[in-house]
């Protein structure tokens, strides 16, 4: 199912004018996409924070000024470092029957077998690079670790993608391992 956001064009602005569009509840975001020009616009900062907390991912539809909605994939997201606000948004432009390239966040899900044995779970990625028709793209993908004990690893090419889902990241990409934690030594005190 495709979510459908309302957004305006807006036009060039300096940083004070940014400022006052976001204080209006608004925030600034570009539509850009391959033989297209890019897009200004501006969308509610509520209607995008609910759909990003939804966490869903996927598909949107932008719908701006009367015209036919502009399918999208959220490439990138800036927030303020300390209000952890949205401030500005980067979406790229689909065709539904063109291939594209995107990342898709991963779910890791239970709890690795090894943590009982006192190993530590290192998530060394949080998403991988995928190619994919737009419509096939998942939300994000589901990965088990309950399995892994201390010393087992887990890697892009052993990953089971959906079908239609190509991964473009490398098969020997290490994503989750489970190792021994690092034992402290105690330091002589310094006389």
């Amino acid at each position: 199912m495709r979510v459908n956001l309302r957004a305006e064009t807006r036009a060039v602005m300096n940083k004070t004018g940014l400022k006052q569009l976001r204080l209006s509840g608004l925030i600034p975001a570009i539509v850009f996409g391959t033989g297209e020009d890019n897009m200004m616009i501006q969308l509610s900062a509520s209607e995008f924070g609910k759909w990003a907390r939804n966490g869903k991912g996927g598909i949107l539809e932008l719908c701006l000024d009367n015209q036919e909605p502009i399918p999208v994939l959220l490439e990138s997201v800036q927030r303020d470092p300390v209000t952890r606000e949205y401030i500005h948004v980067d979406f790229l432009r689909i065709h539904i029957n063109e291939v594209v390239r995107t990342r898709v966040n991963l779910d890791y899900i239970g709890t690795a077998k090894g943590t009982k044995a006192g190993g530590v779970v290192q998530i060394q990625s949080t998403f991988i690079e995928i190619e994919s028709f737009p419509d096939h793209i998942p939300a994000a993908i589901p990965i088990d670790i309950s399995e892994l004990e201390i010393g087992d690893s887990l890697h892009v090419g052993e990953l089971k993608l959906p079908e239609g889902v190509v991964p473009i990241s490398s098969a020997n990409e290490l994503l989750v391992s489970v190792v021994t934690p690092k034992v402290q030594t105690e330091q002589p005190e310094a006389i």
